[in-house]
C-alpha cells in the first residue's frame, strides 16, 4: 500500500502567493519560492504551483518561476496555469518542473492530453479538474473556475485517464477556502471511477479533514493552501497525527 501524500499548493499571482475563498477575494500569503522551500524542509511530499491568472490573462506560466523553484527545492513539484502546448510543457520540464498541470487547455482540446502523454509520458501529466455542483450534477469549470462547461465531472475524469493523464487534481470549488472539509463524497466517486492517483483539493480546515479525505474520500493525496500558508497547521504535526490514525505517511 502506497503512502499518502501531503501537498501544499501555492497559488501565484504577479509573483506572490495568494489565497481566497471559493476562488475569490485573494490575499497575499508571501513569496512562493520561500514558502515552497520551507514546506520542503518541513516534510511536504510534493508541491503544486499554480499561476492562477495565466489562463484568464492569456499569458504563459512563468518559466522563470520554475527555474527559481528548482534552484531552492528538492522535492517533486508541479507547475500549472496557461499551459496549452507541447512547447509549453517542454519549457516547464526543461526548467526543472517534475510535472505539469493542465486544465482549460484540455477542456478546449481533449486530444492535447493524448499528445502530451505520448511525448513526455503520463507520469508528468496532471489534469486539474475544477468542479462545482450545478443542480443535480457536478460540472467541470474552466479559466480559473470562472467558466462553467457542460461536462459532467465523472465522465470527464474517465476520459482524461483514457487519454493518458497520469494523475488528477480534483478541486471542489464549493469547498475551496471554506475550511469546512474536503468534498469526500465526490472525491470517493472520482477515486473509484479511475485507476490513477487522485489529489483532493478544496476545504481543508483541520487535521481530521485529512483523515476523512484519505478514508472516506479514498484520495491518494491531499492538497491544501491557506492552513499551511497562515501556519494554522504544521506539516510535521499533521503527518504525525495521520500516522497515529493508521494512515501510512512518509515521515
Amino acid at each position: 500500500m502506497l503512502t499518502k501524500r501531503i501537498i501544499p499548493c501555492l497559488d501565484v499571482k504577479d509573483g506572490k502567493t495568494v489565497k481566497g475563498v471559493n476562488f475569490l477575494n485573494l490575499r497575499d500569503a508571501g513569496d512562493p519560492v520561500e514558502l515552497g522551500a520551507l514546506y520542503s524542509q518541513q516534510g511536504a511530499d510534493e508541491l503544486v504551483f499554480l499561476d492562477i491568472t495565466a489562463t484568464l490573462e492569456k499569458r504563459k506560466t512563468l518559466v522563470e518561476l520554475v527555474k527559481r523553484v528548482a534552484q531552492h527545492i528538492n522535492i517533486p513539484f508541479t507547475i500549472g496555469g496557461g499551459i496549452g502546448s507541447i512547447e509549453d510543457v517542454s519549457a516547464c520540464l526543461n526548467a526543472g518542473a517534475d510535472k505539469v498541470s493542465i486544465n482549460s487547455s484540455a477542456i478546449k482540446k481533449p486530444s492535447l492530453i493524448d499528445e502530451l502523454s505520448r511525448e513526455f509520458g503520463n507520469q508528468c501529466i496532471v489534469v486539474a479538474v475544477d468542479t462545482r455542483r450545478v443542480g443535480e450534477k457536478n460540472i467541470v469549470h474552466s479559466h480559473g473556475g470562472t467558466k462553467p462547461t457542460e461536462i459532467d465531472t465523472l465522465q470527464w475524469v474517465k476520459e482524461m485517464q483514457e487519454r493518458g493523464a497520469g494523475e488528477l487534481l480534483l478541486t471542489s470549488m464549493d469547498h475551496d477556502g471554506t475550511k469546512a472539509g474536503f468534498a469526500n463524497e465526490l472525491t470517493a466517486l472520482v477515486s473509484k471511477s479511475v485507476n490513477i492517483p487522485v489529489i483532493a483539493s478544496g476545504g481543508a480546515g483541520n487535521m481530521q479533514h485529512f483523515t476523512d479525505v484519505f478514508t472516506k474520500g479514498a484520495a491518494d493525496a491531499a492538497l491544501a493552501a491557506s492552513i499551511f500558508h497562515f501556519k494554522e497547521i504544521g506539516i510535521p504535526e499533521l503527518k504525525k497525527y495521520l500516522s497515529e490514525q493508521g494512515i501510512r505517511m512518509r515521515i
